[in-house]
């Protein structure tokens, strides 16, 4: 039996070690574009820092992040963040505001501390704590964030603090990213207790002893890097891009760009959605369509370390910058406050990241002009440190974004597979962006293949 893997990320790494227990005696073949499998798990040690291209963490609530990091003999590198610097600023103009405590799923449940914060006025803050008051919505239609929000707590709540943590984690515009497919559980409090906040109180989020996010001691590239050299029986073809898949009377043919072709019994395609709707273009267009639609944002990361411990004077993890502020940048870590062993003693090591969904493409800015945008964002908040440090990371149509009709979309590729026994996707295009969905959707993948093969293996 032979199996072909397409892509080389979290998400195919994933589901070629789930298929390596599920078919033993099958034939694996990994194929990624670029020259090394990992995806945006990349992790550079240089001069005694440590820098990431991408994610820097994992939410530990989602456990199969965790799990894998165990299996996988990493338990011992995880680590939560440091606890002497916690907390999270929203920044307007140069000040730093602290986001109120108490904050799940984006909305803060501590209005005694929201009614001191300098996010909101007065009004604002009335507004938001009669939110048990808005009488829930009628039918069972899917809304925008920004509708969402506004509605149940008024648009100031919005603007001044959902807006920006929804684009610090989707990197896209909650005027268009879908409810359902992003924060489903708030729709779900709305209808079951007619308020958030009344929900929320009545039904926190389960308790967990692991800190709400994790890292690894040597960054996020060794989970990646351990993940290769647990696979024992998967041939690797590093790059090599995948053109076309086809469909033929014993399974699939997988067309490479060097001429060849891999005649598989078994497909799992971890690319990014429009990279796979040109890939089952021939194969079938019901399947290439909501893949096509499926829209992505590019963004940059900039980080420079600072031989100063000035940072060290700033208080918390970073800070968030929303739409209003009218700038390219997202946000800002202070990584070397937020996580131990990034930078060495008496320097500093910060992250900014730029690039907003329907705004300008920075990734074909050069990288003088995006050290200079870190550099002035930096100084907003007083830190106009020379780096001894540059590293520009781009990651052009690196973000799926989950805009109204979403969750229909993924129904509809879903209806296609069907079709297509032997066939599965994986990767952030469809149930969440972080990497235990990526985990997680990779090794479902990878046991959507392997079933419909059994009878074959029979």
């Amino acid at each position: 039996m032979r199996i072909a893997i397409v892509g080389g990320g979290i998400a195919g790494l994933s589901a070629a070690r789930r298929l390596e227990s599920l078919l033993p005696d099958a034939e694996l073949t990994l194929v990624e574009q670029s020259g090394m499998l990992g995806g945006k798990l990349l992790t550079e040690h240089v001069d005694g820092f440590l820098v990431e291209a991408a994610a820097d963490s994992f939410l530990s609530r989602k456990e199969r992040g965790l799990e894998l990091c165990e299996e996988l003999g990493l338990a011992d590198e995880l680590i939560g963040r440091s606890p002497e610097h916690q907390g999270t600023f929203v920044r307007r103009g140069g000040d730093l505001h602290p986001l109120a405590e108490g904050l799940t799923g984006m909305v803060p449940t501590n209005l005694e501390a929201l009614e001191k914060s300098a996010l909101l006025s007065t009004e604002g803050a009335s507004r938001f704590a009669s939110e048990p008051e808005v009488a829930p919505a009628v039918g069972d239609a899917d809304e925008s964030i920004a509708a969402f929000v506004s509605r149940r707590f008024g648009r100031e709540a919005y603007d001044a603090f959902v807006e920006p943590l929804v684009t610090g984690i989707y990197g896209g515009d909650g005027e268009l990213l879908s409810l359902r497919a992003t924060f489903p559980r708030l729709r779900e409090l709305e209808r079951a207790h007619g308020s958030l906040l009344r929900g929320l109180r009545t039904s926190p989020p389960r308790a967990t002893t692991a800190p709400p996010f994790v890292s690894l001691r040597s960054g996020m590239g060794t989970l990646a890097t351990r993940l290769v050299t647990r696979l024992e029986r998967t041939r690797t073809l590093t790059g090599r891009a995948a053109t076309r898949l086809r469909g033929d009377a014993s399974g699939y043919e997988v067309e490479l760009d060097d001429g060849k072709t891999l005649v598989a019994d078994g497909v799992v395609l971890a690319t990014p959605a429009f990279a796979t709707a040109e890939l089952v273009a021939d194969l079938e267009a019901e399947l290439a369509e909501p893949h096509a639609e499926i829209p992505y944002g590019s963004s940059v990361v900039v980080t420079l370390g600072l031989a100063t411990d000035d940072a060290l004077a700033l208080e918390g993890y970073g800070y968030v910058v929303p739409r209003t502020e009218r700038t390219d940048v997202l946000a800002c870590t202070w990584s070397s406050q937020k996580w131990e062993g990034r930078a060495p003693h008496g320097t500093a090591l910060t992250r900014v990241y730029a690039g907003r969904f329907g705004g300008r493409d920075l990734t074909i800015e050069s990288d003088d002009d995006l050290v200079a945008l870190a550099q002035d964002e930096l100084r907003r908040v007083g830190l106009a440190a020379d780096p001894v440090l540059v590293r520009v990371q781009r990651w052009p149509r690196g973000m799926p974004q989950y805009v109204l009709g979403h969750v229909e979309r993924i129904e509809r590729i879903e209806a296609a597979l069907r079709e297509h026994p032997g066939l599965a996707v994986a990767g952030a295009a469809y149930r969440g962006v972080g990497i235990p969905d990526c985990i997680r959707s990779g090794e479902d993948a990878a046991e959507s293949v392997a079933h419909a093969l059994a009878p074959a293996r029979a």
